[in-house]
């Protein structure tokens, strides 16, 4: 799809059962958090009021809007919105477009901010209206899909919402609505990718006992249709040995959506090398109830990442041990080289002593003998 839905920040969504509400509850705060009801300045009454699809020709008791259209194409629906408070209520009615928050849920563009999708191809009748206590009204409003549209999956909100202003001077606006899932038909491209794949060891103080890995990930939808993907994460050692694995049931991707997951997996044996392979297939919602239609899975390419998986506690133990072995072997060569240099010593001086003895009868053995006086000569 040429077009992005959403932001390019990464964002999430809560699980799929939570887009198949009947109605959606948006708040989105204008300078401060809002409460589930808000007061009146100056009243006893809490002001509150409920929106949902209307009964007309495009359905009865939906949960929220789904169409498919042609490029070009327009259509015409309603919004029931009932004031449920004791007091007349004044309220805006708008559409804006949708986006995944970075929990994977879906909301809408704030009040006041541009859409350049569906929720600017939406225009109410009446974009204000005031209710009495208890009353209802619905809200007519028509779609009208651009000739130029490309084909693939688009998602707005259509909300009725008003301006509190508290003591303080903080404005917050409270807003509730519904969903609108258009398909614009033509040729669909479902695809995934995945991206940024890492991968953490967390060792454990038993040397012999496996430790936890983290894993993070990336998921893009770069296709142009609504997919509900589903992930596995592979951990191995070195040559593949010890593998381990776990499954990652990730949240529904708007078209052009990316969501960051963490996966945790435990009893991964420390084998020094650990690498993670990550792949994904997703299927294709239908534009209806949220139900992923019969078709083909679609698979991501593969993502892996490795990292260190040392048993720190056997390898201390085991630098402890070689240093005591180092330790003796350097000591036992410096005994004997220090047995070596008595033994050395005392033979010098033994050879010294004999040297000493043997120049002493030398000496002895050649002196001349002497002579006697008034001896004659031997004739």
């Amino acid at each position: 799809m040429s077009q992005a839905i959403l932001s390019p920040s990464p964002r999430r969504r809560t699980p799929l059962a939570v887009l198949l509400g009947v109605v959606l509850a948006l708040t989105m705060p204008v300078g401060a958090a809002l409460a589930e009801t808000t007061p009146e300045p100056g009243a006893d009454t809490t002001v509150s009021w409920s929106v949902r699809p209307a009964d007309t020709a495009q359905g009865r008791d939906r949960p929220n809007f789904a169409y498919e259209l042609t490029p070009g194409a327009t259509l015409s629906d309603a919004l029931t919105v009932t004031n449920r408070s004791a007091e007349p209520i004044a309220l805006d009615v708008y559409a804006a477009d949708g986006f995944l928050t970075a929990d994977g849920a879906l909301d809408i563009l704030a009040g006041g901010e541009v859409s350049t999708e569906l929720g600017s191809w939406i225009d109410f009748d009446v974009p204000q209206l005031t209710l009495d206590s208890g009353e209802s009204a619905e809200v007519p409003f028509t779609i009208a899909v651009p000739a130029a549209t490309p084909p693939g999956d688009y998602a707005a909100g259509v909300v009725a919402s008003m301006l509190v202003r508290a003591d303080t001077g903080t404005v917050t606006e409270r807003r509730l609505g519904s969903r609108i899932h258009l398909r614009v038909l033509g040729d669909l491209a479902p695809a995934l990718a995945i991206s940024d794949v890492a991968v953490d060891y967390h060792g454990t103080a038993n040397p012999i006992e496996g430790g936890a890995a983290t894993v993070t990930y990336t998921l893009v939808n770069t296709g142009n249709t609504r997919l509900d993907p589903t992930a596995n994460v592979s951990l191995s050692g070195p040559f593949g040995w010890a593998p381990v694995g776990a499954g990652d049931d990730a949240p529904e991707l708007l078209p052009g959506s990316s969501i960051q997951r963490t996966v945790e997996v435990g009893s991964v044996p420390p084998l020094g090398l650990l690498t993670v392979d990550v792949t994904s297939s997703g299927e294709i919602v239908s534009p209806g109830i949220g139900a992923a239609e019969a078709s083909d899975p679609v698979v991501a390419e593969t993502g892996s990442a490795s990292t260190a998986a040392v048993p720190w506690t056997a390898l201390a133990l085991l630098l402890v041990a070689a240093g005591l072995i180092v330790w003796r072997i350097l000591a036992r060569k410096r005994a004997k080289a220090a047995h070596r240099r008595e033994i050395e010593a005392a033979v010098a001086a033994a050879k010294a002593e004999r040297a000493g003895g043997e120049s002493a009868t030398d000496a002895a053995a050649t002196a001349p003998a002497p002579v006697t006086a008034g001896a004659s000569p031997t004739p």
